[in-house]
């Protein structure tokens, strides 16, 4: 359950967050805002009047929304790790054969040895 909702409110997010930039960036600030870096002095009309105030509004509405998918995706994060990781009993191993001691030694035996063949020397022409 929580595997599918954090593949579904993840993409929300990503959008959530693009908004966000794209929310704060046309807004006016100190300098005029974005629209006067383009060069039009008469930017500051074109939404309206009152667009300073609705925007402020709306950025801080899409913040609550981006703090509240934040959380929630940290939760259901840690539910989907939670469910992927492999939890051991005490008699379990890891490896098997490890603990009975199949395969751990350090030193080879006669059958263990490896022969290589001899170096081929090149063919003269």
């Amino acid at each position: 359950m929580a595997n599918v909702l954090y593949n579904i409110l993840a993409p929300i997010f990503g959008f959530v967050c693009v908004f966000m930039i794209l929310l704060i960036l046309i807004q006016k600030g100190r300098g005029g805002g974005l629209s006067s870096a383009f060069g039009g002095a008469g930017g500051n009309t074109a939404f309206g009047s009152k667009t300073g105030d609705v925007l402020t509004w709306v950025t801080a509405g899409v913040f609550v929304i981006f703090l509240l998918l934040s959380m929630v995706l940290i939760w259901t994060g840690d539910a989907v790790a939670a469910d992927n990781t492999l939890v051991l009993d005490e008699g379990e191993t890891q490896v098997d054969g490890a603990e009975s001691g199949e395969g751990t030694s350090t030193t080879p035996d006669d059958d263990d040895t490896l022969i290589l063949d001899p170096p081929v020397t090149p063919a003269a022409d």
